[in-house]
């Protein structure tokens, strides 16, 4: 049972990387209170030291409460725009009102030209 928890909790948190004055987060799998920690970290480290972050959502298939709360934090951190986000993280965020206050985009690179 243990190696089903480390394969569901690892890897949530892809590699990023610098954008113009900004910085790409890649996210991926599901994402909740269980796997949240390593995207929490790359996301707040990302929003500490730049104006403009970009979670690319587009291999995330999962996303509960507690994803959407990191994002809301994040969001009064620094600018952030989700990129690419699936039907279910579309439908969260528009069940929530969250749509109204997260900036949604088709893809990475409309989201970094905003």
């Amino acid at each position: 049972m243990a190696g089903a928890q480390d394969a569901r909790s690892g890897g949530v948190a892809g590699e990023g990387h610098r954008a113009g004055a900004g910085r790409v987060v890649v996210a991926r799998g599901e994402l909740d209170q269980d796997t949240l920690a390593p995207l929490e970290e790359a996301l707040t480290a990302a929003a500490h030291r730049y104006p403009l972050v970009v979670l690319d959502a587009g291999a995330v298939t999962f996303g509960d409460s507690s994803f959407l709360n990191l994002l809301l934090r994040v969001h009064r951190m620094t600018v952030l725009r989700i990129a690419a986000p699936g039907r279910q993280l579309r439908r969260l965020f528009a069940l929530t009102g969250a749509d109204t206050v997260l900036a949604q985009y088709p893809g990475v690179r409309e989201a970094l030209a905003g």
